[in-house]
């Protein structure tokens, strides 16, 4: 066991842990893990989340109403926590919090990250940020909540254990959390399987739109702000429409971009195998990632953003060949 955030957090009594914008399950997952483990083991001290709206698909994990969306606060904490982010810019409204804290730290596997924080655990090859937290809590104080939260964020990176991410250590950190009588089964399909009325229909929509390129190589889809409207769904209800074009059998790289109320787009790529890396196609827009999953915001015409990336794509696929 690693006892950084234990020495981080001891003698604490306003702690603040964040994530990533957009969150997604490794970083609700590993805040919420993080978040019941501190109230656990240090129960006088104050701790809160904060993160943009999580998906719904999340929302059978404790505590979650608990989070709070990120923005100014006069409050100073005494430690900040930032978790499965590599870049400060990533934390979103969150950074004016961070900025008062009497100290901070980062637990992360982002193989962009810069180290911005006092206290830094950076690995790379983890997979997953739930993982590296699960290496900071002493076996004897895990519990079914934390578990459940620690093993949600460690299917959502690792593709339920697919991806090449995985480890002997993913497995046994997995089988410890199994044995905690967490309802492994049912996390999976709360996760990947079990989709709102809104979330299937647009979804359906999405792939009606979709479209390849010359090559088929990559699979493109872009929703508007008037369509999301028209299936009144909200970001939440978006998860998982890029891992299902990226299903696409022959597709190399999967790009879905959706618009935001302020006109932007985020996007979303992800790839299979090891021969197109998106950390670089991502950081171009100044976003980040993984070498298989990666975002970004986009400001302007989706189809040139589309084109752009496909060709990115194209190219590490020409130089690989």
């Amino acid at each position: 066991m690693r006892e950084e955030l234990l020495q981080a957090a001891s003698g604490k009594k306003k702690i603040a842990i964040a994530g990533h914008v957009r969150p997604d399950g490794d970083c609700v997952g590993s805040c919420l893990g993080a978040y019941h483990f501190l109230k656990k083991h240090f129960p006088e001290a104050e701790v809160q989340v904060f993160l943009e709206e999580i998906p719904h698909i999340f929302e059978f994990l404790k505590d979650w109403e608990l989070i709070k969306r990120p923005g100014d606060s006069d409050e100073i904490y005494d430690l900040f926590l930032v978790l499965d982010c590599g870049d400060l810019s990533r934390i979103g409204d969150s950074a004016s919090v961070f900025s008062k804290a009497k100290s901070t730290m980062c637990i992360d596997h982002h193989l962009s990250n810069g180290s911005f924080c006092d206290v830094n655990v950076v690995e790379a090859d983890a997979s997953s940020t739930c993982e590296l937290v699960f290496d900071q809590i002493p076996k004897d104080e895990l519990d079914k909540t934390i578990a459940e939260c620690l093993y949600t964020g460690m299917v959502t990176d690792t593709g339920v254990f697919q991806y090449s991410c995985t480890h002997h250590s993913t497995m046994d950190a997995a089988g410890t959390l199994m044995d905690l009588g967490i309802d492994y089964p049912g996390i999976v399909d709360r996760v990947f399987n079990e989709k709102t009325f809104e979330a299937n229909r647009v979804l359906g929509h999405v792939l009606l739109k979709a479209r390849r390129n010359a090559s088929g190589s990559v699979i493109s889809a872009v929703l508007t702000r008037e369509e999301m409207n028209q299936f009144g769904v909200s970001p939440k209800h978006l998860e998982g429409i890029v891992q299902q074009l990226r299903a696409t059998k022959g597709v190399e790289v999967a790009i879905f971009l959706y618009e935001t109320e302020s006109g932007e787009f985020k996007g979303s790529t992800r790839a299979k195998g090891d021969i197109v890396n998106l950390v670089p196609v991502a950081q171009m827009y100044g976003g980040g990632g993984h070498m298989k999953a990666a975002g970004f915001t986009y400001k302007g015409d989706p189809e040139v953003c589309i084109h752009e990336v496909t060709n990115l794509v194209e190219e590490q696929i020409r130089l690989k060949g």
